[in-house]
């Protein structure tokens, strides 16, 4: 059995610092419902992978996992969230700002055939807003194909 060919990824947590900070920021910045809440862990509704956040001094305790936080600034994971068109990720820029999300800049479009946005979170992981531009992503990599000789 090849486990990754076998598995199917139902969850996303992520390890936070403070857990009343973070859901704070995904209920009340980013919409988020909240689904189940205890001790030093939340998880959140979501029509995909199940959003969760759990407090890394909390499972340090329970696990032995370490508690030890990434510098700020440094990103070890991106979640990136397909929209429908280039004018949802504009929308959705523009209401998520609104709200006090701090975002790198605003939407742009990208030599991978999506216009994209990206922010943090309180605790510097990284999301992704994007949508495909003209034919989606095989455009970008037929592209590099034919620019390199091989396709």
């Amino acid at each position: 059995m090849i486990f990754g060919q076998k598995v199917k990824i139902k969850d996303i947590c992520l390890l936070v610092e403070d857990i009343e900070r973070t859901v704070d920021f995904y209920v009340n910045k980013l919409g988020f419902r909240m689904r189940r809440r205890a001790e030093g862990f939340a998880d959140f509704y979501n029509d995909g992978v199940i959003l969760a956040a759990w407090e890394l001094n909390h499972i340090n305790t329970h696990t032995g996992v370490s508690n030890r936080a990434s510098p700020r600034g440094a990103h070890k994971v991106c979640i990136a969230v397909e929209l429908g068109s280039p004018d949802e990720v504009d929308e959705h820029y523009k209401s998520l700002t609104d709200n006090g999300v701090p975002f790198y800049g605003p939407p742009a479009d990208y030599v991978w055939n999506a216009r994209c946005a990206y922010f943090t979170d309180p605790d510097d992981t990284l999301w992704e807003l994007y949508a495909w531009l003209g034919g989606g992503p095989e455009d970008y990599h037929e592209e590099q194909a034919e620019q390199s000789g091989e396709g």
